[in-house]
């Protein structure tokens, strides 16, 4: 049995054709699988267009169909595709298109137009993030239905596309796993024995886990800072980033590694690289942070910690300050402000963090059924006119 609900009553089973530069990893490559499986569950047909990856596999395995074109190849060859896309929306008899990335959006909205308006699929775009303002990125904004990944990126697109009709705007949130993030969740015992074996540096500390791929934008430097102010207080803080440094990063996060030395925080702050278990470590952390230095648009790390009902603290803008006013509000902290980040976290240590409530409405079911109404409201618009 499906784990979604039908959103509608359907008269016949439609083809959505899912669209993006490629299936390797990341948020939009994982929002597009739940949405596929999502289909799949409900009947509908579920079709992605890619140029593959390491995530067509689990892909077809949940009863998608895959077709492997190079749709983001930043180049003026890939326009050449349009013909054969519009072919292709015939041949397949493409309901909904969703397109969730600049180049494949160009690409399917300029096979998209050429095609009869009575006829043609419907056409929907997801805005994923804060995209530079242009016209390349206008195309995003340019779906029948717009769909924003939170109210920050709402306000965004209304803001630097004024242009935009508000009605075909909407919210659907970022949606997680709740099976997979559990409440109260608790690793098991032989992960917690190496994790202890592992890092017995941690044994004792009050740990504030910062997550997320080594760059200048996610906050080290504010981390630092933190670590600085709460041990002049004679707080046992201990700083874990957990992420890797992409190649060209390498400078930066030995910048990083200088700066803690300097500071005297050599032994306070421990590096882990990539890790696959970051649900097992976040469980484990006294505090989640997210400090990013400009607003993110969603920020799923932030929620998977809250799911798990570890408590979180972070900055007040973007994505991650609307999660926390609607599940945490005790976490957010006016973005920069590393004093008033210190004194809360100095607060928590001596007194608990306020408790996380168990129930929210960031769920991946209700993502998947606010994104299939979509599909179904927006076809059974076409049909009637």
């Amino acid at each position: 049995m499906s784990d979604f609900p039908k959103p509608l009553v359907r008269p016949h089973v439609l083809t959505v054709l899912q669209i993006l530069p490629a299936l390797e990893s990341g948020g939009v490559e994982k929002g597009t699988l739940e949405i596929a499986r999502a289909l799949t569950g409900n009947g509908y047909r579920s079709l992605v267009m890619s140029q593959g990856g390491r995530l067509v596999a689990p892909l077809q395995g949940s009863g998608s169909e895959h077709f492997n074109w190079p749709v983001g190849r930043k180049s003026l060859w890939t326009l050449g595709l349009i013909p054969r896309l519009r072919r292709f929306l015939r041949d397949q008899r493409v309901d909904i298109v969703h397109a969730r990335s600049r180049v494949p959006a160009w690409l399917a909205y300029l096979a998209w137009k050429g095609m009869d308006p009575r006829t043609r699929p419907g056409f929907i775009t997801t805005v994923h993030g804060f995209y530079s303002v242009n016209r390349y990125s206008a195309v995003m904004t340019r779906g029948e239905r717009v769909i924003a990944v939170s109210d920050s990126v709402r306000r965004y697109v209304l803001d630097n596309y004024p242009d935009t009709d508000p009605a075909r705007l909407v919210v659907i949130h970022r949606g997680i796993d709740r099976a997979l993030y559990p409440h109260g969740y608790t690793p098991p015992a032989d992960w917690r024995a190496a994790w202890h074996r592992d890092y017995p540096q941690l044994e004792g500390r009050f740990v504030l886990t910062l997550p997320g791929r080594i760059t200048r934008l996610k906050g080290h430097g504010d981390l630092l800072e933190v670590l600085r102010r709460l041990l002049d207080r004679g707080i046992p803080a201990h700083g874990l980033i957990v992420g890797e440094a992409p190649a060209r990063r390498q400078a930066y996060r030995r910048e990083i590694e200088t700066r803690a030395q300097r500071l005297g925080l050599g032994d306070h702050v421990t590096f882990t690289g990539h890790r696959s278990d970051l649900r097992e470590i976040m469980s484990v952390s006294g505090v989640v942070l997210s400090l990013s230095t400009t607003p993110e648009s969603f920020g799923r790390t932030t929620l998977e910690a809250l799911s798990l009902g570890c408590p979180v603290m972070g900055y007040d803008h973007g994505g991650v300050g609307e999660q926390l006013a609607m599940i945490y509000p005790a976490g957010r902290i006016p973005p920069g402000d590393t004093q008033a980040l210190a004194g809360r976290l100095s607060d928590w240590h001596g007194n608990g963090p306020p408790p996380v409530p168990v129930a929210h409405d960031f769920t991946l079911e209700e993502m998947c059924r606010q994104t299939l109404a979509q599909y179904d409201a927006l076809h059974a618009q076409r049909a009637s006119s």
